[in-house]
């Protein structure tokens, strides 16, 4: 029976499968994309992935049912949110200039498996996200116009009633899809034209918005007579909160967009910072502008800009905001059509998605399989299904993604600098990278003699502690952690800082609810998890972080990142049972298409170390001087083929 049982060693091979990570070229800035893209043009992409629908909807929902003007503070304190995750995508698009925005991040830091999850749940995020919009400019549209489009295509094609399936056919949504993907398909500068065309419609009817609203204000509609400024209280302000945070979802655009850019170091951090700051500033004072012109309580949650124009006798202003929410939605549909290709190029390229949406077409530059599939599938969503019941999805892929980058940001931070260096054979110990020293009392061999003379070098003239190492104050307290490799009590720290962040929120979302703890066994745990928390985050930090670069890297780690850990995994914890349910099955279907396709096809596959014959070895003793230690090591004058290959004590003394 034993002997069906898989050997410890292939079990330890086959977890080194799934969490390798991506080897990046030596020049990133190399790419078979058009970089054609400025500053100002990722910037608008991203106010365009930012500022939808939801500034002419969610922000009147907001008000009147859940936060009152106190959205303001909602406000605010979700863009604060944003920011955490923002910081991050901001330091990796900069740090690493490929396409694929977090599945990237994610490879080249965490593992394969990870980044192929993160990439497959943002590849339906996009889908159902970009349908979802299609519907609702439709739904839009066809409401000026007293919904005689849903009328005449009920008459005349009919309704059915089936589950998932929506009550009608919306041709105007696939539609309106159909023509976004020709655009898309035409190249980057194309759709960053179209795209700067509908922003700039958006942001005139917003500033023409803010002025007549600031006109039309009325302070007395904060006053206590209509119910005061946060008449839902602190509860309703986080509540508010919990939701106004899905506005500034899109920023990533601008991360999936870096191969496209002129010059990713500074674009990418610019454009970030940009466009968060224009898009929380619009849905400030939009909210500030809505709850001043008329009573909150007496909002219209569908259409709370245009009723309150209404409402004071300038209906005319209607039509003007009705122009520019189709503007901003079109601004979203080119976001996700744009996104959604390239990062399913990604992984394509990487070979864990089929090697077909890996094409680029020579003249546009662009991944015409993946945007005219990918946009089909959208416009087939957008025709015949339900997606009300599916939009919740979206913000589990895109908190699950937040949550990954930012842990990805720590392991990234901690970690040596990679260079190319022989692979060691397969079973074999870790060869050390060229910049290593040896540690006391610990041999370690080099097949190159030019590594050895580096090591040697670097080793004598040594003045600082390389990343992932203990710093030195720590090192009488914490001894025991030096006999590790560097980086690698950082890594188990960040799981078991994500694993108490889990437990933490966990207690926090459903220990009154649903597990009816008692009073003190809550607090017990509440204390023990984020005794947990901390500890694991001193640990981390108590580490060395590799020196400053200069791209823009996000200050205070790791407590920004960590922060954001908390927030998303408190987040996604709220959301209901039937997303989660969605998600597990989402996830399995991935996995089949990993193990099934991704896994053999991988590209690191290629980059696996192969047994191999050694025909001369350098060993590095740990004491002695320059001359002594280079003359050690010098080869044999025999017959390399005389000297012994197997792994052998021949080099010590």
């Amino acid at each position: 029976m034993a002997r069906w049982l898989p050997r410890s060693t292939d079990v330890t091979r086959f977890c080194q499968k799934l969490n390798r990570v991506k080897t990046l070229e030596d020049d990133m800035m190399e790419t078979s994309f058009n970089r054609c893209l400025s500053t100002i043009d990722l910037t608008l992409l991203g106010i365009g992935g930012m500022v939808g629908s939801g500034l002419y909807v969610l922000t009147g929902t907001v008000a009147k049912e859940i936060a009152g003007p106190a959205v303001i503070i909602s406000f605010i304190i979700a863009a604060f949110a944003s920011l955490l995750a923002a910081l991050c995508y901001a330091e990796f698009g900069a740090r690493v200039p490929k396409t694929g925005s977090a599945y990237m991040f994610t490879y080249v830091s965490v593992g394969e498996i990870w980044a192929f999850l993160i990439g497959w749940n943002v590849l339906l995020e996009y889908m159902i996200g970009g349908a979802a919009v299609a519907r609702a400019w439709s739904g839009y549209l066809d409401s000026i116009f007293n919904h005689k489009i849903k009328n005449f295509t009920e008459t005349h094609v009919g309704t059915w009633q089936v589950l998932f399936l929506a009550r009608y056919p919306d041709f105007l949504a696939a539609a309106i899809l159909l023509v976004a993907t020709a655009f898309i398909s035409f190249g980057a500068k194309v759709s960053s034209w179209l795209n700067h065309v509908f922003s700039a419609i958006s942001m005139g009817v917003i500033i023409f918005i803010l002025i007549m609203g600031f006109i039309l204000a009325q302070p007395k509609n904060w006053s206590a007579q209509e119910g005061g400024f946060a008449p839902y209280g602190l509860s309703g302000i986080m509540a508010g909160t919990a939701t106004c945070f899905y506005a500034f979802v899109g920023f990533d655009v601008i991360a999936a967009s870096s191969e496209e850019a002129r010059n990713p170091q500074r674009a990418v951090p610019r454009a970030i910072a940009f466009s968060l700051g224009l898009a929380t500033g619009a849905y400030i004072l939009v909210s500030v502008v809505l709850t001043l012109m008329v009573p909150w309580h007496t909002l219209d949650p569908d259409s709370a800009l245009a009723d309150a124009f209404y409402r004071r006798g300038y209906a005319w202003a209607g039509f003007l905001v009705a122009t520019g929410s189709i503007c901003a939605m079109n601004t979203v549909l080119l976001s996700n059509l744009f996104s959604l290709p390239r990062i399913v190029y990604a992984m394509a390229e990487d070979g864990l998605f089929f090697q077909v949406f890996s094409q680029v077409h020579p003249r546009t530059q662009v991944p015409v399989v993946g945007i005219v599939v990918f946009g089909l599938l959208m416009a087939l969503l957008a025709l015949v299904f339900d997606l009300e019941a599916l939009v919740q999805f979206l913000s589990i892929g895109t908190l699950l993604a937040y949550t990954f980058v930012a842990a990805s940001i720590i392991v990234l931070r901690f970690q040596q600098q990679k260079v190319d260096a022989p692979a060691p054979a397969a079973g074999g110990r870790r060869s050390p990278e060229p910049h290593e020293g040896p540690s006391a009392g610990d041999l370690k061999e080099y097949e190159s003699f030019s590594d050895k003379l580096q090591l040697v070098d670097r080793d004598k003239s040594k003045q600082h502690r390389e990343p992932g190492q203990l710093k030195a104050a720590f090192e009488p307290y914490l001894e025991f952690l030096s006999d590790f490799y560097p980086g690698e009590v950082v890594t188990v720290a960040v799981v078991t800082l994500m694993v108490s962040a889990i437990c933490l929120c966990s207690i926090l979302v459903f220990g009154n609810t649903h597990l009816h703890l008692p009073t003190w066994t809550y607090s017990l745990l509440l204390v023990l998890f984020s005794l947990g928390f901390l500890l694991s985050l001193l640990l981390i930090w108590a580490h060395e972080q590799q020196r400053s670069t200069q791209t823009f890297q996000i200050p205070l780690v790791p407590l920004s990142p960590a922060l954001s850990i908390v927030l998303n995994i408190y987040l996604m914890l709220k959301l209901s049972y039937m997303t989660w349910l969605r998600f597990a099955i989402w996830l399995l279907l991935g996995l089949l298409v990993y193990f099934g396709y991704g896994i053999w096809h991988s590209k690191e596959n290629l980059r696996e170390p192969r047994p191999q014959r050694v025909s001369a070895r350098y060993v590095v003793f740990p004491s002695g001087s320059l001359e002594e230690r280079v003359q050690a090591v010098q080869p044999s004058p025999q017959p390399a083929a005389r000297l012994p290959d197997t792994d052998t004590e021949d080099g010590k003394r």
